[in-house]
């Protein structure tokens, strides 16, 4: 009876962390930058799913004066062409913010193009909207 007690309370608490794990999160270097994309849904979702994308120096200082642009797709398959969308990411404090728009199920290819002054870095991953 206590084995089962002690089964079902671990249980629990792997769930109850599963459930408050809300964000999608992806920590990645582009060029000097490190850049953590954060998706308020995990997984992301069929629709509006909303990015904050903090950019930081070599130093760990917030990039604030860059340019950035959200690109994102899915591959062609048979009978369905390739999706591939842009949004700008708009600076709000020290994170830019974007939405992503997703339009179905399946593997997204994602591309954060950071421009700063002449240089643009990119960063490249890939998400599964549910």
């Amino acid at each position: 009876m206590k084995k089962l007690v002690v089964a079902l309370v671990s249980l629990m608490f792997i769930f109850t962390g599963i459930a408050f794990a809300k964000n999608y999160e992806v920590k990645k270097k582009a060029g000097d930058f490190d850049v953590v994309v954060t998706i308020d849904k995990n997984p992301p979702v069929v629709g509006e799913n909303n990015l904050a994308i903090e950019v930081k120096d070599s130093a760990g200082k917030s990039v604030t004066d860059a340019k950035l642009k959200v690109e994102y797709g899915m591959s062609a398959m048979p009978g369905m062409p390739a999706m591939n969308y842009k949004t700008d990411a708009a600076l709000e404090g020290d994170k830019y913010n974007a939405v992503m728009e997703l339009s179905m199920s399946g593997s997204w290819n994602v591309t954060v193009k950071i421009t700063r002054g002449e240089k643009t870095s990119k960063v490249k991953f890939s998400v599964d909207a549910q």
